[in-house]
């Protein structure tokens, strides 16, 4: 059972499955690209491979995180806000520099190249798992509205990308980043009894 520390709200749940699913945006903004005509199959297949596997990997680092609570229950604050803070740094800083997840530029829907761009848009969510064993949060409703958010994000993704371009891209990276950031933050000042919500 997680630690009665904090108490996740709906919005900050939101707020946070739509942060964790920016990366998974991104790289179907650039599948879209990669399409003369939008095709809801890769709209599909893109949103079922990274929401699924946003809802995966909160999951095991949840039980990851569970494992060591004995050990990190007096710092549990200071972890959450340290991995949000680090996951939130590192989009912003690949938003601004321009990285770009290996495979994301071409077409391809083969099994293996999206089961590496869903690893690899997903990493970040591993480590929102284990912060989230440190804080209340009922584990199974929210890896849903997480993978659910992604799923949704992917879809609409390769749409913008096949309309719009890539102008969005660098922008969804900042935000997704800051709001991050900003919530490990209010983790933080909670745990220091600085604010009470």
């Amino acid at each position: 059972m997680p630690l009665k520390t904090f108490e996740m709200t709906f919005l900050e749940l939101l707020l946070i499955a739509v942060s964790l699913s920016m990366d998974a945006f991104s790289v179907s903004i650039c599948k879209g690209l990669t399409t003369k005509k939008f095709s809801w199959r890769m709209a599909l297949v893109c949103g079922l491979w990274f929401g699924f596997f946003q809802a995966l990997m909160p999951t095991v680092g949840y039980f990851l995180g569970a494992q060591f609570q004995g050990l990190i229950e007096a710092y549990t604050h200071w972890i959450a806000f340290g991995l949000l803070f680090l996951i939130g740094a590192n989009m912003i800083r690949e938003a601004i520099w321009g990285k770009k997840e290996e495979g994301s530029n071409n077409a391809s829907l083969d099994i293996k190249t999206m089961f590496l761009l869903a690893i690899a848009t997903s990493i970040d969510a591993l480590a929102v798992g284990v912060s989230f064993a440190c804080i209340q949060v009922k584990l199974w409703s929210s890896v849903l509205i997480i993978g659910l958010t992604t799923f949704v994000f992917s879809v609409l993704g390769v749409k913008i990308g096949n309309v719009f371009g890539s102008k969005f891209e660098k922008s969804a990276g900042i935000i997704g980043g800051i709001i991050l950031i900003l919530i490990g933050l209010k983790i933080l000042l909670e745990g220091l009894k600085v604010i009470a919500f």
